[in-house]
């Protein structure tokens, strides 16, 4: 397999991930922002939501969209539940990701980060995304108070989606995670999974 790869996104960090946890190999092509390599793999059609990460399978076929990658890649393994409904949870949880967490949490981390996008920096739209932000944690701190992980009684899918931008949000976004003990736990027993791998790894 090939993958289209933005070796600083979350989004393309999660596949990566789930890559590790699973044993599978693969090749990359590195896609990083105002790149030539970015610019070609648009021009291409390497990249047909015009966005990373996106993998490329042996027969030819590309799957765009970090969670649906993820899906693809655990197919059949417990990471996805077996219960229809822990599974929905799960899924739930991965939308939930992309339609709100990451519009945050990613957004503000960017706008810190990226020279190119630090114009739109304004000390208001810092500020709001902070509250905003750190009113997203809170959901996922009180949600995994008392319990190890976001659904059902192992790791999952959800957990390695959320993951990928929650465990920066301190050191690239600015969040104080210090007001949430649960999700602080919860990202250290990810971070000690057997073959876990990090975003500069």
């Amino acid at each position: 397999m090939l993958l289209y790869n933005m070796p600083s996104s979350g989004n393309s960090y999660k596949v990566r991930l789930l890559m590790a946890l699973l044993g599978k190999t693969y090749d990359t092509v590195d896609v990083e922002y105002l790149t030539d390599a970015l610019d070609q793999a648009k021009a291409t059609g390497a990249m047909p939501f015009g966005k990373a990460p996106v993998l490329h399978l042996d027969d030819g076929r590309m799957l765009p969209e970090s969670n649906a990658i993820l899906c693809y890649l655990a197919e059949g393994t417990d990471l996805i539940p077996a219960d229809a409904y822990t599974r929905a949870q799960m899924l739930s949880w991965m939308f939930w990701e992309q339609n709100q967490h990451e519009g945050v949490i990613a957004v503000r981390a960017a706008l810190r980060n990226y020279p190119h996008r630090a114009a739109q920096a304004t000390p208001e739209r810092m500020a709001d995304l902070l509250a905003s932000g750190n009113g997203l944690l809170k959901i996922m701190d009180d949600h995994l108070a008392g319990r190890d992980w976001l659904v059902g009684d192992a790791l999952s899918l959800a957990d390695i989606c959320l993951y990928a931008y929650t465990h920066t949000a301190e050191t690239k976004g600015g969040y104080d995670l210090a007001p949430f003990p649960a999700l602080r736990a919860w990202l250290a027993r990810i971070a000690a999974l057997p073959a876990y791998k990090g975003l500069d790894d």
